[in-house]
């Protein structure tokens, strides 16, 4: 099973402000498309109530503590392993988007990682987790220059490298 992270962060790891991305970078929404597209997402519900609706050509699955918590078009689960669970199902590449106590629990889990680190520091109150580099190996590395420039990386977990 592949379960990967995808994370936008700036220079001092700060992913959301008060729910709200706190930066606009021309170009950074369409790689999360081109990543993402045709998969299973898994997100808190503070995430998905800042992105607003259910992206299209993916799966959504919200987990979320209320179990009286629904939204049209997605699967609500009550935990990260519960969503796991039911993401396994639609047999497709499942990718954790937020929020920063999500990717707390799910990196530990994660066969690969996607971080896009935009160049500027922004005050925030939600953090993406330490990265743990030892564990991971750089595969892919790109650099983009838009309005606010930013770097692409994608990281697959050592263990899955070598075996």
């Amino acid at each position: 099973m592949s379960l990967e992270l995808v994370v936008a962060r700036s220079l001092n790891n700060v992913i959301g402000n008060n729910g709200d991305i706190p930066w606009k970078v021309r170009g950074e929404q369409k790689l999360f498309k081109e990543i993402t597209m045709n998969s299973v997402l898994i997100m808190g519900r503070k995430t998905f109530e800042s992105i607003g609706r259910p992206l299209p050509g993916r799966e959504t699955i919200i987990v979320t503590r209320n179990a009286q918590y629904h939204q049209p078009d997605c699967t609500t689960a009550s935990g990260l392993a519960q969503a796991i669970d039911i993401a396994t199902q639609y047999e497709k590449a499942i990718f954790i988007i937020g929020g920063g106590e999500i990717y707390g629990q799910a990196l530990p889990l994660a066969t690969g990682v996607h971080i896009t680190t935009v160049q500027c520091e922004v005050n925030g109150n939600i953090y993406f987790p330490v990265f743990p580099t030892n564990d991971f190996t750089l595969v892919n590395e790109k650099h983009f220059q838009s309005n606010i420039d930013y770097l692409y990386q994608h990281y697959k977990r050592r263990e899955q490298i070598e075996s």
